[in-house]
């Protein structure tokens, strides 16, 4: 269901989704209002949960992490006590950035990362399909990151 949103606070997400860092005061110019009502727009952006939380983005090659990767899981068999299994043992790897449900002939997409192919080898071989539930993995290798945004689209007016 989508919330009506006003220029206003159209404009603070805009704001907030270029530079989270940005000071109460900075934005309150951007934005054309006085700090106070700046801060309670954005507190009430996120009591109301459209704002989910404030982040730092890494670049995590600068951290020794060169391999990017995809890998589409299966899991045998599919019923709600292995996908709770399966979800409750991703959260426990750091490795995982993301994790998503499909539709299709796979079950999950996971976003990796790890700091060489040995490393990932072994994630996938020592870690992942340690789970017996895991009936099949399936890697595409990222070779180049085209375009990355976290940002949503805020439509104008």
């Amino acid at each position: 269901m989508a919330v009506i949103l006003d220029d206003i606070d159209k404009a603070i997400l805009r704001e907030l989704q270029e530079d989270a860092s940005i000071s109460n005061l900075s934005l309150s110019k951007k934005i054309g209002l006085s700090p106070s009502a700046c801060l309670a727009r954005t507190k009430n952006l996120v009591e109301t949960g459209i704002i989910k939380k404030f982040a730092t983005i890494v670049d995590e090659k600068k951290l020794g992490m060169e391999v990017l990767a995809f890998a589409l899981v299966n899991l045998s068999p599919l019923n709600r006590k292995t996908i709770h299994s399966f979800l409750e043992e991703v959260k426990r790897f750091p490795q995982v950035q993301e994790c998503y449900s499909l539709t299709g002939s796979h079950d999950y997409l996971l976003k990796i990362v790890a700091k060489d192919m040995d490393s990932y080898r072994d994630f996938i071989i020592d870690s992942l399909m340690q789970n017996t539930i895991i009936s099949r993995v399936e890697t595409s290798m990222v070779m180049g990151i085209e375009k990355r945004t976290v940002y949503v689209p805020i439509e104008e007016g």
